[in-house]
């Protein structure tokens, strides 16, 4: 059985509020790890009205106060927001409180508006200096070094695995050389995905771990029929558009039909960036995931679902649990 994962950005649901959608991803932490996901990872996005992960690593002590054995981490921290070594700390305070259940996914995107990412980094634009941050993250969680000036107390020692995120040939290649675990985003960005799997494994050098360890990230929205899945997948799909066209808000209700929401072509747009997906009745899902996980052969799968409906999500993680533990 492949090892599969929830990658949860808090939305917050048309009529609802952050609060709501922090009480649902405790909730839904807590049920998944009853049914055998391995993973919990949260996102960092700021400035967007449907999505309440923004402080990633406040949420991250969160979710494990809910949990007892899950792995909680990241998908991710973009570490060009955050100076390396207060990252070290937070994730090293964590895991001084509730022991070895932590991973940080990085990335380097800001994960928001260019004004935004502004406040965030106040100057700190660099992209080139990315490669040296994540170099400087992984030092301060290693053991400290004689005479070592700066130290991540607490945080050192810890050795909290770092995972590369991507969504483009940058992130394989840097993962490749670093030694790193490598996750792409394909659950939005999947069109580089198949030359970024090739050059992760091609290039691929013992660092961190000793083999490729590639994850791969997969829309699932899962219901009792072929049809009710497919309007659940609505709301994600609406509120791709929403952000996509300048107008970001919450998550929107599912609805019957698209038509008449967007353009065709722009429906046409999200669509295709939205395509790695299982989406249907249980037996639908089972041979979409069977058929992703023949093409590209990844070593874990993590799994997200923007729904409105808390409890229909609920099922829809069940489902694609019970779905991949059959596998």
């Amino acid at each position: 059985m492949i090892p599969f994962s929830v990658l949860d950005l808090s939305p917050i649901p048309e009529g609802g509020s952050a609060v709501d959608a922090l009480r649902n991803s405790a909730d839904l932490a807590a049920h998944a790890e009853t049914w055998g996901y391995k993973r919990y990872w949260v996102a960092e996005h700021h400035n967007m009205p449907g999505i309440a992960s923004s402080a990633t690593t406040v949420l991250m002590g969160h979710i494990a106060n809910h949990t007892k054995t899950i792995r909680v981490g990241s998908g991710g921290i973009m570490l060009p927001n955050h100076p390396p070594l207060v990252i070290a700390e937070q994730v090293g305070t964590l895991a001084s409180i509730h022991g070895d259940r932590f991973d940080i996914g990085v990335g380097r995107a800001p994960g928001t508006d260019a004004r935004t990412a502004w406040a965030l980094r106040r100057g700190r634009m660099e992209e080139n200096m990315f490669p040296d941050e994540v170099i400087e993250l992984i030092g301060y969680l290693n053991p400290s070094q004689p005479n070592q000036p700066v130290r991540a107390i607490p945080g050192e020692g810890t050795q909290v695995p770092i995972w590369m995120l991507g969504s483009s040939l940058y992130g394989a290649k840097l993962a490749a050389h670093l030694g790193l675990p490598y996750a792409f985003a394909s659950h939005f960005a999947p069109d580089a995905l198949e030359p970024a799997i090739e050059t992760y494994r091609q290039d691929f050098q013992s660092g961190i771990t000793d083999a490729p360890r590639f994850m791969l990230a997969v829309n699932v929205f899962a219901a009792d029929t072929d049809d009710e899945a497919q309007r659940l997948r609505t709301s994600q799909l609406q509120g791709f558009i929403n952000l996509r066209t300048g107008m970001p808000g919450p998550l929107p209700r599912p609805v019957d039909s698209l038509n008449g929401i967007a353009p065709r072509e722009v429906i046409a747009t999200a669509s295709a960036a939205l395509r790695v997906a299982a989406v249907g009745a249980p037996e639908t899902v089972r041979d979409k995931l069977a058929a992703l996980i023949e093409r590209h052969k990844p070593d874990e799968l993590i799994l997200s679902g923007q729904i409105h409906d808390h409890a229909a999500r609920l099922k829809s993680f069940e489902i694609a649990a019970d779905v991949l533990k059959s596998m």
